[in-house]
């Protein structure tokens, strides 16, 4: 849980440093070429931090099926701390881009590492993947809003300094913490979470030759275990998680700059705002400095996600996994069509709306992560969740390179429905999933 906080601060805090290097920048300088920055570029920048943030899950399960979690997660931690310290010490988005690649290379392995750890060691796995989600919400909301508090006295160089921080502390503790890495298998006698939705799948995938307990150790198991996967019903429920990290990364990536544009969101002049005997406290007085509304409400947006995390953790032990899948992307589908005509209705409207969003937004996260369970064995679990989040955050990437696009050249709206339309097709492959389970129990 204290990992996945950080993760998930680090990650949510980017897009309120991006609203600062359009202002700031004004070309990326490659050496031998040059860009504009605007909208398209940046979102080129952090896609190839993000892209690798999903990219390496794959490796990073592979590994943690032979090594266990703890080394993982605490070289995550390690890696994460050191790339932000790169980010304090950049002189140019040339070097911003380097380090958001680091920070993108040491956290894609947490996933994976962390959520093969709960499949395989807590017996209520849904109630786990509830908590473990509701520290990443923590750390989705507190993440943005701690940088922009930090951002009223420092430039944003000092200030991802000190997010580096919390990771190095977390990760002392994560080299003394004790715990039973397959305590959850042990319990249910060696596959934690063995039977698939039919009930058979998992034993059929065991007596087939699968790994079931040992993970992969060569190149040869690796395709074995990946052609089994994306045989069966995993291949949907993967195609659901790369909608879920399009939808996701194509809706976060500029919702500040979005926000901004919006009915009351004008920036508010610190010095109106405080005593005259602290006038001038702030960094460059506070006469120049102004609060951006949008940073707030944009972590005050990923907060509310906690509770989704929860009750759509609390979901996956009462209901199908598919019939979940099918509802909750269903309404994010609705949500993105109805989110612009309400937001301009006024302020009010859109807290209301916002705040439906960013409970609908992280509401599907358990689902999927349990779906990914109930499909795949207990021995290649990590590779399950490797291969997941390669299209969570990996091909879940390219959503900043497509909204950074259609927002450079086309408008919000345009990208709202985009994201609709995504969202309906997963919310499609929960109904398929949902009738393939009905038919085999029949």
């Amino acid at each position: 849980m204290l990992a996945h906080g950080m993760v998930h601060t680090y990650e949510l805090s980017i897009p309120i440093f991006i609203t600062i290097w359009l202002d700031q920048y004004e070309v990326i300088d490659l050496g031998l070429a040059q860009f504009p920055v605007n909208q398209a570029t940046l979102g080129a920048v952090v896609t190839g931090g993000y892209a690798l943030f999903g990219l390496g899950a794959l490796p990073g399960g592979i590994v943690v099926d032979r090594v266990g979690s703890r080394r993982l997660i605490s070289g995550c931690l390690l890696g994460m701390a050191g790339s932000f310290l790169l980010l304090w010490l950049s002189p140019s988005l040339a070097v911003v881009a380097v380090g958001l690649l680091l920070w993108g290379a040491a956290a894609s392995v947490y996933h994976p590492a962390g959520l093969a750890l709960i499949s395989k060691g807590v017996e209520e796995r849904g109630t786990g993947f509830a908590y473990h989600g509701i520290a990443g919400n923590v750390g989705i909301g507190l993440g943005p809003l701690l940088t922009a508090v930090l951002l009223l006295v420092f430039d944003w160089t000092t200030v991802a300094g000190f997010l580096a921080l919390p990771a190095l502390v977390a990760a002392a503790y994560a080299t003394r913490a004790e715990f039973d890495e397959g305590a959850a298998v042990a319990a249910d006698g060696g596959d934690a979470g063995a039977g698939a939705a039919d009930g058979s799948a998992d034993t059929e995938r065991t007596s087939g030759g699968s790994k079931a307990t040992s993970g992969v150790s060569s190149l040869s198991d690796l395709f074995a275990e990946s052609r089994r996967l994306f045989t069966g019903r995993f291949a949907l429920v993967f195609t659901v998680a790369m909608c879920s990290g399009l939808y996701y990364r194509g809706v976060l990536t500029f919702l500040p700059g979005l926000l901004a544009d919006l009915p009351g969101f004008a920036p508010v002049s610190i010095s109106a705002l405080l005593p005259a005997s602290l006038d001038g406290v702030v960094v460059g007085g506070s006469g120049s400095q102004t609060l951006n509304p949008e940073n707030y409400v944009y972590s005050g947006i990923l907060m509310v996600g906690v509770l989704g995390q929860y009750v759509g953790g609390r979901l996956t032990d009462r209901i199908p996994v598919e019939h979940g899948i099918a509802g909750a992307f269903g309404g994010l589908a609705l949500l993105a069509l109805a989110f612009f005509p309400v937001a301009n209705a006024g302020f009010g409207p859109l807290l209301f709306v916002g705040g439906v969003l960013g409970f609908a937004l992280f509401v599907v996260q358990p689902l999927y992560q349990a779906a990914i369970a109930e499909y795949t064995p207990a021995g290649t679990r990590g590779l399950s969740y490797g291969f997941t989040y390669v299209g969570v955050f990996g091909v879940g990437a390219l959503g900043g390179v497509m909204a950074g696009t259609i927002l450079s050249y086309a408008s919000p709206p345009v990208l709202f429905v985009t994201l609709a339309v995504i969202a309906a097709v997963a919310s499609l492959i929960g109904v398929v999933l949902s009738r393939k389970k009905g038919t085999t129990a029949a």
